[in-house]
């Protein structure tokens, strides 16, 4: 290549390799040859050389933390914490403590001393401990701690307390969810691990009281104690302790925890999309899915007894990842798009948390990517498909059984995929955690909204406002995996605290149903007495750009076909409950936001004055046809 040093030249042909075996059609789906391990490695490693220095010089070597760097706000939680961790994480990865020409060690170790007379706690400390670490466990030979005053020792240790949100005496987090319990455990064992914290009981009954979960025999953590909230931080939990305790060499909790990282991990691997996207429900959604795929296969890479699948299959779903990010990522401003128009995010990733959303994605990246590179290397694995191998997947997954249960329900049967939680989310009724087909190309729930995202919110006379979710009464996979049955008596309403639990005198069963690329959910409510219900309704969200009516049966009946990226959806309802359809076309507003991409068409059908007679169940049904979008592979 002309006008390229030689260096610069391997870079450029590596970036180019991987970009050929990259070619996308409208779906995101991934065509062409094998792609090299050098290449992916050259690509990323050319992606970091270019965008850490160029965030390290946006920053004075000396006086005040900017409140900007590249015109981001650097004042949300964790900022600081964040940037530096990943600075210190880019210098370990090159071998060096000079990054543009600077030596990086200062501004770490102020940051440090800033953060601690902050009152800096969790992730502050987390990513304090962190990139302490990237400068050597052996604290003698460790420069960032040499570097130290007396008095900033001190303000570091206290940095690495965990106490500032850990309380030993109630053994639990402070005003935080379960899985913050993982992370103050990996403080504690880091700080341990490097000697600044000395109190090694303490840090043994924390790291026993984090795994608590999993040594009493649970394979997931409820990330709301005992109300049922299981998501993504149940696989990060986990992965969390047994990281803490493999630091101080914890063998019995390692023991403990394998059958739930077994499970997690093929639970991941079912669910994950063919774009690299983790779970696609929750209150993590969008770039911090895609961050999880980088962690999730790092972690497999350097953990072989908990793969899912072999390391190459999963090295082509990190790159999906990679790629993701990589083209979200706005060079000309040096950030991700977190705030892209038609995004959403849910409410603790504010403005001021931009830029540390970014430099998050760095940390994570850097040490993922080395990670995985070092098992590929150690495993001859010189190149690997550009697309995966992801299984054909029908089944259930319990989180929990008894009064309550909980689980997901995964598909992956051609055009048809996607994830069907019954759990339960920060407030009723959000729709992130509703039990409706997250994931399924063409539809997508409004980020953090509290609206019927395909799945009936019931209206009564006297106000209120039911959601079946929240768990469920009863739970009923079918024998092959393809169909779902669940049923609740007791409802959770909108506005109210999760937990408690309605009983208005009706049942609501809604059963899934696949049949080739179809889903059909069909819902029944049956009174125990006479019951009026003013209204019920479910929206379908959806992601298309386009729409129509379109016949699909002799005489008046009739379907919504949605149309875009993702393919086609087609959206029929019928059933002896009388049910009325309207599209509305959504602006870049909060129901309109999604957490890749937006949503801007949605259909909303209706039932109105819903008269229940005792024992005289009332049924409605709606089918969702999907189509793939056309293939197009790379020249």
């Amino acid at each position: 290549m002309k006008g390229l040093a030689p260096r610069q030249c391997a870079v450029a042909c590596a970036a180019i390799a991987v970009l050929a075996g990259s070619a996308t059609g409208r779906a995101g789906v991934v065509t062409g040859p094998p792609v090299a391990t050098a290449a992916l490695k050259a690509e990323v490693g050319a992606f970091f050389d270019r965008e850490v220095p160029s965030h390290l010089l946006a920053i004075p070597a000396e006086g005040p933390l900017p409140d900007r760097v590249h015109g981001a706000l650097t004042t949300g939680e964790f900022s600081w914490g964040t940037f530096v961790r990943a600075l210190a994480a880019y210098a370990e990865t090159r071998h060096t403590r000079v990054v543009a020409g600077r030596d990086v060690v200062p501004l770490v170790a102020r940051v440090g001393v800033i953060e601690s007379a902050k009152g800096g706690k969790a992730f502050s400390q987390l990513y304090a401990a962190l990139a302490l670490r990237h400068f050597g466990a052996d604290l003698a030979h460790n420069a960032l701690w040499q570097s130290l005053s007396e008095r900033d020792r001190v303000a570091w240790k206290g940095l690495l307390d965990p106490t500032r949100f850990y309380d030993p005496k109630t053994r639990r987090v402070i005003d935080l969810p379960e899985n913050y319990l993982g992370v103050a455990s990996r403080v504690a064992t880091l700080s341990s691990r490097m000697g600044v914290l000395e109190d090694r009981a303490f840090v043994d009954a924390l790291l026993d009281r984090a795994a608590e979960p999993f040594t009493s025999g649970a394979l997931y953590a409820d990330d709301a104690g005992t109300a049922g909230r299981y998501d993504r931080y149940s696989n990060e939990y986990a992965r969390y302790v047994y990281e803490a305790a493999e630091t101080v060499n914890r063998e019995d909790i390692l023991a403990a925890l394998q059958p739930s990282l077994t499970a997690q991990m093929k639970l991941w691997w079912d669910l994950v999309s063919p774009d690299g996207y983790s779970y696609p429900w929750g209150r993590s959604l969008g770039v911090v899915s895609y961050l999880d795929t980088l962690e999730i296969v790092a972690f497999l890479a350097a953990h072989p007894a908990f793969r899912p699948a072999p390391l190459p299959e999963l090295t082509s779903e990190y790159r999906l990842a990679w790629l993701w990010l990589r083209d979200n990522y706005d060079s000309d401003r040096h950030m991700l798009s977190v705030f892209a128009p038609g995004r959403a995010n849910y409410a603790y990733i504010t403005k001021d948390r931009e830029w540390q959303q970014t430099v998050g994605f760095f940390g994570k990246a850097l040490m993922a990517e080395e990670t995985l590179m070092r098992a590929l290397a150690a495993e001859n694995v010189a190149s690997f498909p550009a697309r995966p191998s992801l299984p054909a997947v029908a089944r259930f997954e319990f989180f929990r059984h008894g009064d309550r249960p909980a689980g997901v329900w995964l598909v992956r049967q051609g055009p048809l995929r996607f994830a069907l939680p019954i759990t339960t989310g920060p407030k009723p009724g959000v729709a992130d955690y509703l039990p409706a087909p997250h994931g399924l190309p063409g539809f997508a729930a409004p980020v953090e909204q509290t609206v019927p995202a395909c799945a009936s919110f019931l209206y009564l006379p006297d106000g209120r406002t039911l959601a079946a979710s929240d768990g469920a009464d009863g739970i009923a996979p079918g024998a092959d995996g393809r169909s779902l049955r669940a049923t609740w008596r007791r409802f959770v309403a909108i506005g109210d605290e999760s937990g408690h639990l309605i009983e208005p005198g009706f049942e609501v069963s809604i059963t899934w149903r696949i049949e080739d690329a179809t889903l059909t959910r069909t819902e029944t409510l049956t009174a125990t007495r006479d019951v009026a219900v003013r209204r019920l309704s479910l929206t379908l969200s959806s992601t298309a750009t386009e729409h129509e009516q379109v016949p699909v049966a002799p005489g008046n009946v009739s379907a919504i076909r949605l149309s875009g990226r993702d393919g086609m959806l087609d959206a029929r309802t019928g059933g002896d409950l009388p049910v009325v359809t309207s599209i509305r076309n959504v602006g870049d507003e909060p129901l309109g936001r999604g957490p890749r991409v937006p949503i801007p068409i949605h259909v909303t059908f209706e039932a109105n004055d819903i008269q229940l007679r005792a024992g005289q169940p009332r049924s409605w049904f709606m089918r969702l046809a999907a189509s793939a979008p056309v293939e197009r592979t790379a020249r």
